[in-house]
């Protein structure tokens, strides 16, 4: 069996190809079988108020593909475009990694993966936002 593997806890919510499914009252996992399907944890999307930095602002259109509020086709240019911005900036060798990674997957319509690799800049980024200029 393979597939996507989602560990949900109790309560939490996700959103699987426009439908929000709510857990119950323990843990559970979930196996995603269907290759391609749009799925976000509702506790990781960002709001639109939230999108506020470079690399937010990437993870935020990658999350309305997911959502279904935008297609592929539509936004695929945009975000690799934002990938693109970010890997002038984010020059070091673990940045550039998962700038690679989440540019291949973009490139793969694989957006969950793409997003995965992305958020994982975000502290990178809080970091390099909170230091005064040199």
């Amino acid at each position: 069996m393979s597939g996507l593997v989602l560990k949900l806890g109790p309560n939490e919510r996700v959103l699987i190809n426009g439908a929000v499914i709510e857990n119950g009252n323990r843990r559970n996992r979930i196996n995603i079988l269907t290759p391609n399907a749009n799925i976000l944890r509702l506790r990781d999307a960002i709001h639109p108020q939230e999108a506020n930095t470079p690399v937010r602002r990437v993870c935020y259109i990658l999350q309305l593909i997911l959502s279904g509020d935008t297609e592929l086709s539509d936004a695929r240019h945009q975000a690799m475009r934002g990938v693109e911005q970010l890997s002038h900036v984010l020059t070091d060798m673990d940045s550039r990694a998962l700038l690679s990674e989440a540019t291949d997957h973009i490139r793969d319509s694989n957006i969950y993966p793409a997003l995965k690799a992305l958020r994982c800049l975000l502290p990178r980024e809080a970091r390099l936002l909170s230091e005064p200029p040199a």
